[in-house]
């Protein structure tokens, strides 16, 4: 055995360790896992940094619902634009309104608005803890009008095939990879802009 199969024997195995110390004890991942681009993802909406005619200042995050992309406006009329799931016509929240709360791992609970519309949601109503097969997906962004929580968020998904689509119950879903780089990007009382 050489010198540098120790080095990289090593190098595994400290990886590995490295990995292991970062799960939580209820075994959800780091926020800082490695998901995986979903091939189902068409390339227009992939993450790229983009020229941005708004007026918007920058830390602005606008998300255009009809073309279903997310801007973070970025200084010298740059931006980066996400690729993100609508909510189904009329029940996509449109306005504006500010990040009040920011969680990893979120869990997630069904309205009871979602789950008359939906009955099958029911089986879901005590809730399901935050995890990577939990609807909200790696982490959230909760949007708040005034002081109060509108129930609609910016969150990562279980369904990459989603994205460009209209298919949440009003959320806007980003793909894992990118609610984790939007999630790191931004901070409580972010201005947010749906139109």
């Amino acid at each position: 055995m050489d010198r540098q199969d120790i080095t990289r024997r090593g190098l595994v195995l400290g990886s590995l360790a490295l990995v292991l110390s970062g799960c939580t004890s209820d075994d959800r991942p780091p926020l800082s896992y490695a998901f995986s681009m979903s091939p189902d993802i068409h390339p227009r909406y992939r993450r790229r940094e983009v020229a941005y005619p708004g007026s918007e200042p920058p830390g602005t995050i606008v998300v255009d619902t009809a073309s279903r992309y997310l801007y973070l406006v970025e200084a010298g009329g740059q931006a980066t634009r996400y690729g993100v799931a609508v909510g189904e016509e009329g029940l996509s929240f449109k306005g504006e309104a500010t990040i009040g709360r920011k969680a990893e791992w979120p869990s997630w609970k069904p309205t009871e608005d979602m789950i008359e519309r939906k009955p099958r949601l029911a089986k879901y109503a005590d809730g399901v803890p935050g995890g990577p097969l939990n609807p909200l997906g790696a982490a959230a962004l909760y949007l708040y009008q005034n002081g109060q929580d509108t129930l609609f968020r910016l969150h990562g998904t279980n369904a990459p095939w989603s994205i460009g689509h209209a298919v949440s119950n009003g959320c806007i879903r980003l793909t894992n990879t990118n609610i984790v780089d939007l999630y790191s990007r931004v901070h409580i009382g972010t201005r947010v802009v749906v139109i």
